[in-house]
């Protein structure tokens, strides 16, 4: 099971205080057997919080990377006479047992995401869309588009996911009627300037002309993308939401200009743009990228979808009540029934909330899985 944040607030002062509490922190972490390039790339200094901070940042981009971290500490001397040593191994243990899942599983065809407790129903087409998506260095836009409420932004929970295991994160901007290429451009600035660097170059006031400045914006959150020390995926949710007359569609397709220009130049390390709720009828993005796009629809979901889904999750993972000698077939099969009618039951009658019918059967599905695995 994956560390939790508190967990990793554990490890980045175990790091600081027996591992990198030390003048030379580059040598020790060659002794250690840190890769050499890997220990190149970090910004280490004389300070060991700083130095700590960094490398667990680093290290959490990757599983294979967090289980070298944490095996590291285990042979850490002044760390090995230390009661906490206990915690050190059991951290190590669940990152090897996580490890070894993540190995043996396909996670494009993950059904139960972030430590069994989030539900990702369906989306067959998007799975195989991101796996080609991922795989093929021309491609460089992602789009998503559907009716309202079908689950378009639901994609981000599986981008996150995917990420995971795929070496890049995901950073989500959610447009809205009232959005303005200043708001977009400053909260991904947010995300991909370093800090001390100042706003974001968008001031659109300043100029007769807004579009050299919505140009110059692009470019600049694209580099700063590419620059980053992680691989970033720059996601921008609910464009259907958008004034028609908003000078964001202006920046998206400046943006994805610039993505795909940056791509041709840097590779993998160059972002991706993820465009959720982009229909096919809406602005086209320049005739340039017709070559990078990828596609996706996203559609409600039926009981068809829900039965697939709980085969697959009753299957990989049968409670011990049904293991005795194997999978009990017709139990398991029983079991869908029930969940299917209570799922649909749950989303249909609403509760009397605002949220979406995708979001309440989310929900239900989630509330059943941890039914049945407390069987």
């Amino acid at each position: 099971m994956p560390l939790t944040e508190t967990e990793w607030d554990l490890v980045t002062a175990w790091v600081q205080n027996h591992l990198l509490d030390t003048t030379e922190p580059h040598d020790r972490l060659a002794e250690y057997g840190f890769p050499e390039d890997f220990v190149a790339t970090l910004p280490l200094t004389h300070i060991s919080s700083d130095n700590a901070r960094a490398l667990v940042h680093r290290s959490r981009t990757d599983i294979r990377r967090q289980l070298r971290l944490v095996e590291a500490l285990t042979a850490v001397d002044e760390l090995a006479v230390l009661p906490d040593i206990a915690k050190v191994r059991e951290f190590r243990d669940r990152l090897r047992e996580d490890y070894r899942a993540h190995a043996a599983q396909d996670t494009f065809r993950t059904c139960v995401l972030k430590n069994g407790t989030e539900a990702f129903i369906d989306r067959q087409g998007l799975r195989e869309t991101l796996r080609r998506f991922i795989a093929d260095p021309d491609k460089c836009i992602l789009l998503v588009d559907g009716e309202p409420d079908s689950g378009r932004s639901y994609t981000y929970t599986f981008l996150r996911h995917i990420g995971q295991h795929s070496g890049f994160r995901p950073v989500r901007v959610t447009l809205s009627r009232t959005s303005t290429a200043a708001k977009v451009v400053r909260r991904l600035a947010d995300f991909v300037a370093e800090p001390g660097t100042g706003p974001a170059p968008l001031n659109p006031t300043d100029l007769n002309d807004p579009l050299p400045s919505v140009d110059e914006a692009a470019h600049w959150v694209a580099g700063r993308a590419t620059a980053a020390e992680e691989r970033l995926w720059l996601v921008l949710d609910e464009c259907d939401r958008l004034d028609p007359s908003s000078d964001v569609w202006d920046f998206i397709g400046q943006l994805a200009m610039a993505v795909y220009e940056h791509s041709a130049v840097h590779g993998d390390q160059a972002p991706r743009l993820v465009l959720l709720g982009y229909g096919r009828a809406m602005r086209q993005l320049p005739y340039d990228l017709r070559g990078s796009l990828c596609w996706d629809t996203a559609r409600v979901v039926e009981s068809g979808d829900l039965r697939s889904f709980f085969d697959q999750v009753f299957h990989e993972s049968p409670p011990e009540v049904l293991a005795a000698g194997g999978p009990q077939q017709s139990a398991i099969d029983e079991l869908v029934e029930v969940a299917v009618e209570e799922v649909l039951y749950a989303a249909e009658s609403g509760g009397g909330g605002d949220e979406s019918y995708m979001r309440r059967v989310s929900t239900a599905v989630e509330g059943a899985v941890r039914v049945y695995r407390s069987l």
